[in-house]
């Protein structure tokens, strides 16, 4: 795999792009914004969207489709509730059994569905290989050292990968669980939204420490119930990813939550940034999937009171508080 390519010009494909080239491999971008393209081609900087970081002189960005799939392996950075068009797009000129890496996180907020069945769906001669974990693009691109969970039913193809893209900073660890995978990626999103709020309010240590852990409690039980394995959210792409992005300011979910919990408002926080805060959609989705398998997930169905039906939050986190008590290790428990 020499050539990697890559759908998305924001700041995760931009960092992976950087991954790509320090590990020998000729790498194109495509972007959707010609601003970018040309920012990243003449200054060696994506301004826009990763500001600050010098890039290689190797990495090309292009306005063109075709190129960007023209490649040993193309990585799949938009956001998660525009992948589906971005694969109608990609399907005319997409190479038969070139290797599809889905990097967005999140649920279609419309069919309910995982990533990895909208590529099927869109791009049916793709293999699918799935990349999260805890994962801060300006990190990343920095270089310091990163692991993620490379997820694929094709072991040689997920060899393959790991071997083309890892180096000594950033090592991925393979798994062949697509489907838990993502739902860590995707659910970890809305956690973080409810531990930001949690610290927008000032709750302190002890009640963030139970929400994480309560947290990864409901994702687990959802990954399960959709036929992933509980072990893997035991891993990178669980509760790797849930610690990083529910603690840390760099997290556009975890600090769009501080911001609701200090008192602002969604439309102000959304129209302030350029950039998708995933869980805000995902949050509706994941409580449509917890209803579809009848799974008690109370804080992703808090979050998306505040978020999607305009719930008061005291309300709502009293609400939440007062549920009967329950065993802690029944990760497979359903609503009542």
């Amino acid at each position: 795999m020499k050539k990697i390519g890559i759908i998305g010009g924001g700041a995760w494909g931009t960092a992976l792009a950087t991954v790509a080239q320090k590990a020998e491999r000729e790498v194109i971008i495509w972007a959707r914004e010609k601003e970018t393209v040309a920012f990243i081609n003449n200054d060696h900087e994506n301004k826009q969207f990763l500001p600050n970081i010098k890039l290689n002189a190797e990495i090309q960005a292009t306005s063109e489709i075709t190129e960007a799939v023209n490649a040993d392996a193309v990585f799949l950075v938009t956001p998660a509730q525009y992948l589906r068009s971005a694969c109608k797009q990609l399907a005319p000129v997409w190479k038969k059994n070139t290797p599809a890496v889905i990097c967005a996180k999140g649920i279609e907020l419309k069919s309910g569905s995982l990533m990895s069945e909208v590529v099927a769906q869109e791009l049916p001669d793709a293999p699918i290989v799935i990349l999260s974990g805890p994962t801060f693009a300006k990190e990343t691109a920095l270089g310091v050292p990163t692991a993620v969970t490379l997820a694929c039913e094709n072991k040689k193809l997920g060899e393959e990968l790991a071997n083309a893209i890892g180096t000594i900073n950033f090592r991925p660890y393979l798994s062949d669980d697509i489907i838990g995978s993502q739902v860590g990626g995707a659910v970890k999103n809305v956690m973080a939204i409810a531990r930001g709020i949690a610290e927008g309010r000032k709750f302190g240590d002890n009640a963030c420490a139970a929400l994480i852990t309560r947290g990864l409690a409901e994702i687990t039980r959802l990954a399960v119930a959709m036929g992933g394995k509980q072990q893997t959210l035991m891993g990178l792409s669980g509760i790797g990813d849930l610690m990083l992005t529910a603690n840390s300011m760099q997290s556009r979910n975890f600090s769009l939550g501080v911001a609701l919990g200090q008192g602002k408002t969604l439309e102000e926080i959304i129209s302030s940034r350029n950039s998708v805060t995933e869980g805000v959609a995902t949050a509706s989705a994941v409580v449509d999937a917890a209803v579809k398998y009848n799974i008690d997930m109370p804080i992703c169905m808090a979050v998306d009171k505040i978020l999607n039906h305009s719930a008061d939050i005291d309300t709502t986190i009293k609400e939440l508080l007062s549920r009967p008590f329950r065993s802690e290790l029944d990760i497979g428990m359903t609503i009542l």
